[in-house]
């Protein structure tokens, strides 16, 4: 098992308790890797990624709800949701990472943690926050474009130039 996804696991895990233990962060860990013997880079990654998590938990859920039509976040497994708050994280705060990459690491997730029905669900939401994600980084440039070419052409047809 890769490293990444090997803290990927430890942070779903950690997660998972902060549910039930919201304001407990820093004996959470610590009770955490007391019971685990795992590598610091490992560590390291999976405690950035749950304090990210932590942090913008607001923006997250705003989006995951966003592309989620028929389904509130509180009404979703609570594994599953936090799938989808890690790797919504993951897509924002790692760039560098391909979005494709991101998604397969949640569904083998929701596959381990979850079963292959939540597999189906997290591909589902995270293509279309990847899709939406995509398009409001082109349509704000494409529709700024596409309103100055509008505005010059009234000014033109006002002025009787084609």
């Amino acid at each position: 098992m890769g490293r990444r996804r090997r803290a990927r696991e430890c942070a779903l895990q950690l997660l998972y308790e902060l549910e039930f233990h919201e304001n407990e962060i820093e004996s959470l860990f610590e009770n955490f890797w007391k019971e685990r013997k795992e590598p610091e880079d490992i560590k390291e990654y999976s405690e950035w990624l749950v304090r990210g998590v932590v942090r913008e938990r607001a923006k997250i859920d705003e989006a995951i709800q966003k592309v989620s039509k028929n389904w509130r976040l509180s009404r979703m497994a609570v594994v599953d949701r936090n799938i989808l708050r890690l790797a919504t994280f993951e897509l924002e705060a790692e760039p560098h990472l391909d979005p494709a990459i991101i998604i397969n690491e949640a569904i083998e997730l929701a596959k381990k943690f979850s079963g292959e029905e939540a597999a189906h669900f997290v591909n589902g939401l995270l293509d279309a926050l990847k899709r939406k994600r995509e398009q409001e980084k082109i349509v704000p440039v494409v529709g700024q474009e596409a309103s100055q070419e509008k505005s010059i052409d009234k000014n033109n047809n006002k002025n009787g130039k084609k």
